[in-house]
């Protein structure tokens, strides 16, 4: 079998991926030198804990066996399972970290309520104060700013793998073909569409203007090595908050009795930190549901982040180094993994993971693998 691929951020590259390993011939068509989306500008994390319960929780998990796998083959993602802490301060944040230990699937994500000495034997270099933290076993991590580089590296070993970077799809007509704008036509079998967060265009012609995708715009930094090791990933209790795995009473009387301070609620915001290969800190973020986005960043929310890791770290920040907007597609039907359609014969669009993308990219793409028969 012929299959083209276009994009090639952590979703394209996957679908590459499954159809390389299954034996299939596979074109993957990038409009830019390498990708330069969401793929890129994310913590890295393959993040278990916050799913949602059934088949959101499903898919992480099965992406968290394929990324462990796949990271044994590649050792240049940097693939690393050291888990996640969340501290929490206070009786209302530890109740839905409690409910959160109590749910029917807490086994599956490897959750475990810890005092704050278990706490910091698993990660010394949290000395801030707090009540306990939620850990969760069954998070990981790789380097986003290198694993699509890693992956087509691996990728190009194979004689059925060709990448074409710098060419814009302009045209899918047919069963299976694509024209792009160098004038060079592409026969397939199957066309599969990962275009990220370019929903307008061929997208929009090809899926209609009702295509139920959103686009999110976030802000993240990334500091100077912390001088010591960050053992875990580690989040804040407003996580609690942003994830749907949280859902509960307790959270419901947090939101009540404890809002967020005000830069955060305005920014809609949660603490994910993660420490990348070099030593140095990606930390975030923030989310922006409404067009036209910004097109710069602001400061308030780096300042009020830079307040929540050093009361967690109990120490000053290293300098922060890059500061960054990313925008990623969502599915606006939150029980949905990701938008999957096709839009025409031989055809499919599979765009809007949201925030999930970096955690189920493999899981996605083995489910697409499966349901077109590669």
């Amino acid at each position: 079998m012929r299959v083209t691929v276009v994009g090639a951020g952590v979703v394209g590259t996957m679908h590459a991926w499954h159809a390389v390993e299954r034996g299939h011939q596979v074109v993957q068509i990038e409009r830019e030198a390498e990708a330069r989306g969401a793929s890129l500008r994310n913590f890295g994390q393959i993040w278990v804990s916050g799913r949602a319960g059934g088949e959101e929780l499903e898919a992480a998990l099965r992406a968290r066996e394929l990324w462990e796998g796949i990271g044994g083959r590649v050792p240049a993602l940097g693939f690393r399972p050291n888990g996640s802490l969340t501290p929490v301060r206070g009786p209302l944040e530890l109740a839905v970290a409690e409910a959160a230990v109590a749910r029917a699937d807490a086994a599956a994500r490897g959750y475990k309520l810890l005092t704050p000495g278990e706490a910091r034997a698993l990660n010394p270099a949290l000395r801030g104060d707090f009540t306990a933290a939620l850990y969760c076993e069954r998070d990981a991590a790789v380097e986003p700013r290198t694993a699509q580089l890693a992956l087509r590296a691996e990728l190009l070993k194979s004689p059925n793998y060709t990448f074409l970077p710098g060419r814009e799809v302009r045209d899918v007509t047919g069963a299976g073909t694509v024209r792009d704008d160098h004038g060079d036509t592409h026969h397939a079998d199957a066309v599969v569409l990962c275009t990220g967060a370019w929903l307008g265009g061929l997208v929009r012609e090809l899926a209609g203007p009702d295509l139920p995708v959103r686009r999110v715009r976030l802000q993240m930094m990334q500091t100077d090595p912390l001088g010591e090791p960050l053992t875990t990933s580690v989040a804040d209790a407003d996580s609690f908050r942003y994830y749907p795995a949280y859902a509960s009473k307790a959270l419901d009387e947090l939101n009540a009795r404890q809002p967020q301070p005000d830069t955060a609620a305005a920014h809609k915001m949660q603490l994910l930190m993660v420490q990348r290969a070099d030593g140095g800190l990606t930390i975030g973020d923030t989310h922006e549901y409404e067009h036209p986005f910004a097109f710069d960043t602001v400061e308030e929310p780096y300042e009020h982040l830079t307040g929540v890791v050093e009361f967690l770290l109990g120490r000053p920040l290293p300098r922060v180094r890059h500061r960054w907007a990313g925008v990623y597609a969502q599915c606006t039907d939150p029980g949905k993994v990701v938008h999957r359609q096709q839009v025409h014969e031989g055809v499919w669009l599979v765009t809007g993971p949201g925030g999930r993308g970096m955690t189920c990219a493999p899981a996605i793409a083995e489910t697409t693998a499966n349901e077109l028969g590669w």
